[in-house]
């Protein structure tokens, strides 16, 4: 029984590659498409599960293969014999396999087996890669591996890179050993201000100073200051021009850290957008590629996320939404840690309450908590007594860590576009989120000038 399957290949091959088609495998051709837009519009019509794309098939980007994915057609990529740049374009966009444009019809079957065959399918977009590795059938078509998987199994491999060579310039990027990953901890907080942004550039600060690569990134659609606390351009490209780049598949490691200059020796920095109406830039197939990268780039990557956590745009649209939450939502389903945030105040702490029950029905790891200007004039007598009582009675939460309300030393920071480390290394408030980047780095010492706040 023959097998649907759609072709948007450039003139010059497709006549070929349908005559293999039909005349040397199962597969039977339902629809040429003349463009993008013809070959979205027949997957979502469920005319076929495969689609042959050529390699210059104008707008294709990540969000055009996520739709496919979506409409659960699996993608073989034709790139013209010989051309290793087409070749590299369509592994970096994520394709699942490529194929050269003169493939004869064994192998062109063997690969469309491989996808649409029993068992898990190779997968595109986001919450379906980490790296991107790839197998796939003899003679060198190469299959995506499911990217949550893969980047477990070898971090030193970009998404859809399958088994390319690395990118010049790579030399001396990476987290310094390419036995482990990079580690993704996402800082989340519920609306409010509670100071996701002050622990994120806190933490990440800290996180470098342990002699570990880290980058920073600014993942805030509403309200990013990630910039401003670090006395950053406004106009530096940053995120935006991250996403662009992975979007259109030609953002590599260099590119990544072209993007993201060092602010302090081992601190990469990638700022947000600017205005919170560019929300749209940050696509979510897109994002998840960037930080699949900065896994490679740095050993911890600090998301600075935004607090919403609605995922329902589509109830107000009869096509595709656009998801002003996507880039929260991704961040806390790629990351390995999350840090919940919530201000020591009777708002605050209800807020993070809540919130804490709506990350816990989410695919999210557990939550450290971590309350934040604590003060005894908001919350009385005993702050942390008090405040773990509260905690531990709504939500359940036993051993959240605590850090002190230090206005004065927070203030001078923010004014002098420092970390605390830099500008007030005594202060309770930077000692107390040293001691939770000395857990995640697993230091057994403190660094000088450090003091060390215990979690209680």
């Amino acid at each position: 029984m023959s097998r649907p399957v759609l072709t948007a290949v450039t003139d010059r091959w497709e006549g070929r590659l349908v005559t293999v088609l039909e005349r040397a495998t199962d597969l039977d051709v339902t629809r040429r498409c003349a463009d993008l837009p013809e070959l979205l519009a027949a997957a979502a019509a469920g005319l076929a599960a495969v689609a042959l794309v050529s390699a210059d098939l104008r707008s294709l980007d990540r969000a055009a293969l996520a739709h496919l994915r979506d409409s659960g057609v699996a993608v073989v990529g034709v790139y013209p014999p010989g051309d290793e740049a087409a070749e590299r374009h369509l592994r970096q966009l994520g394709v699942e396999s490529v194929v050269a444009a003169d493939v004869d019809g064994a192998l062109l079957q063997a690969t469309v087996d491989a996808l649409t065959g029993p068992g898990p399918r190779a997968g595109v977009g986001p919450g379906r890669s980490r790296d991107g590795g790839a197998t796939g059938p003899p003679g060198g078509t190469t299959a995506a591996a499911d990217p949550l998987e893969s980047l477990l199994a070898d971090p030193s491999r970009p998404a859809g890179a399958g088994d390319a060579r690395p990118e010049a310039g790579e030399a001396g990027l990476g987290t310094g050993d390419p036995d482990r990953e990079g580690l993704l901890i996402a800082v989340w907080g519920p609306t409010g201000a509670p100071g996701r942004t002050t622990v994120a550039v806190n933490l990440a600060t800290e996180l470098s100073r342990t002699g570990a690569r880290t980058l920073l990134v600014d993942a805030d659609t509403y309200g990013g200051s990630v910039a401003q606390v670090l006395s950053l351009l406004d106009e530096a490209p940053g995120l935006a021009a991250a996403v662009r780049a992975a979007d259109h598949g030609s953002l590599d490691l260099p590119g990544l850290a072209r993007l993201a200059p060092e602010v302090t020796p081992g601190l990469r920095v990638l700022t947000g957008i600017p205005k919170a109406e560019r929300w749209p830039e940050l696509r979510a197939p897109a994002l998840e590629h960037v930080l699949t990268l900065g896994r490679r780039l740095s050993r911890f990557t600090v998301l600075d996320c935004g607090f919403n956590l609605e995922d329902d745009e589509e109830l107000s649209y009869d096509t595709r939404a656009p998801r002003r939450n996507a880039a929260t939502l991704v961040a806390l389903a790629l990351a390995d840690r999350v840090l919940a945030v919530g201000a020591a105040d009777p708002i605050g702490l209800q807020r993070l309450v809540r919130g804490l029950q709506e990350l816990s029905v989410m695919p999210v790891p557990d939550p450290v908590v971590v309350v934040n200007k604590l003060r005894a004039s908001a919350v009385g007598s005993h702050p942390e007594q008090r405040v773990r009582e509260a905690l531990a009675r709504f939500a359940g939460v036993q051993e959240p860590w605590f850090v002190p309300d230090d206005r004065e030393a927070l203030d001078a920071a923010v004014l002098a576009g420092r970390a605390l480390a830099e500008s007030a290394p005594t202060s309770p408030a930077r000692r107390a989120i040293a001691a939770l980047a000395d857990d995640y780095a697993g230091a057994t010492t403190v660094a000088a000038g450090r003091g060390r706040w215990r979690r209680r």
